[in-house]
């Protein structure tokens, strides 16, 4: 059973957990998840609190491909007065800050957020690691080959390899290099659709067990209305919150600690039902 340690908040791993996503972007790939305006974000924040989201990850800055590469204090103009209103509105709530910028993290707990969520791993700042260390939270590692803007090149390489034996010792690595900078609380997140095509997807997917009993660390998955999802049924992410639940409900059987969501209710009966399952047998 893991724990996570959310500045004194102690978060129990004994069953899976969601975190519902709160985009202040205004070019999210999922039009419904951007809350550009505050009281929008927080009724939306209410609304994921209600229906059973354990965490609330803020992003300012769109990591779908291609896009725009935001300056640390746009970012932090974008998330920072949202995670102070959050942690006002909400002071139980436990809130993560999605950002690969450390000079965003170290502004984001200090308003109120007690998780990191890179998508670079520690890669694209090298003070990330030092910095998360310092701050004593949780870290959610992910992979991801390149950057946002270039991560879709990198797919097809990838693709001539074996995906998982490559995400696994990326994790062995980043995992030891964030032990040694004195973090704590690791997590990690294979990076789904993060320069991988559908069917890389779906093997990390199949095999997520590799992942948790090879690295011993909690697993977050975040499969949430991707094109993985939308592209193998010929529909439009906003047409796809069926099929995230049917990746959600695999990826719990398969080993996942968390939910990274847009649509918590759904997840949240995911785990639910899986949990019953699990107790017939």
């Amino acid at each position: 059973m893991y724990t996570l340690n959310c500045k004194g908040k102690l978060v129990v791993l004994e069953s899976p957990i969601v975190m519902g996503i709160l985009n202040m972007t205004p070019d999210s790939f999922y039009a419904a998840s951007r809350q550009g305006i505050k009281i929008s974000m927080l009724q939306q924040a209410h609304m994921m609190l209600e229906e059973g989201a354990t965490l609330l990850d803020v992003g300012g800055q769109s990591t779908r491909p291609g896009a725009q590469f935001l300056t640390p204090q746009v970012e932090a103009n974008r998330v920072v007065p949202a995670i102070e209103a959050l942690h006002d509105r909400f002071p139980e709530a436990i809130i993560s800050v999605d950002t690969f910028h450390s000079s965003v993290a170290t502004m984001a707990v200090q308003a109120g957020a007690s998780m990191v969520n890179d998508v670079s791993g520690g890669l694209m700042d090298p003070q990330m690691l030092t910095t998360v260390a310092a701050l004593r939270v949780p870290y959610v590692c992910m992979h991801m080959p390149g950057t946002p803007q270039t991560m879709q090149q990198h797919a097809h390489h990838l693709a001539q390899g074996n995906v998982v034996e490559t995400v696994l010792d990326f994790f062995i690595e980043r995992v030891a290099a964030c032990t040694a900078a004195g973090i704590h609380d690791v997590v990690i997140d294979p990076g789904f659709g993060f320069g991988k095509l559908p069917a890389q997807n779906f093997e990390l997917l199949n095999q997520l067990s590799v992942f948790t009993q090879t690295l011993q660390k909690p697993l977050l998955l975040g499969v949430s209305r991707k094109s993985t999802i939308y592209k193998t049924l010929g529909i439009t992410a906003n047409e796809a919150l069926n099929g995230t639940t049917v990746l959600n409900t695999v990826g719990l059987l398969n080993g996942a600690n968390i939910l990274r969501v847009h649509d918590v209710k759904a997840a949240v009966e995911a785990i639910t039902l899986v949990r019953a399952l699990a107790a017939s047998t």
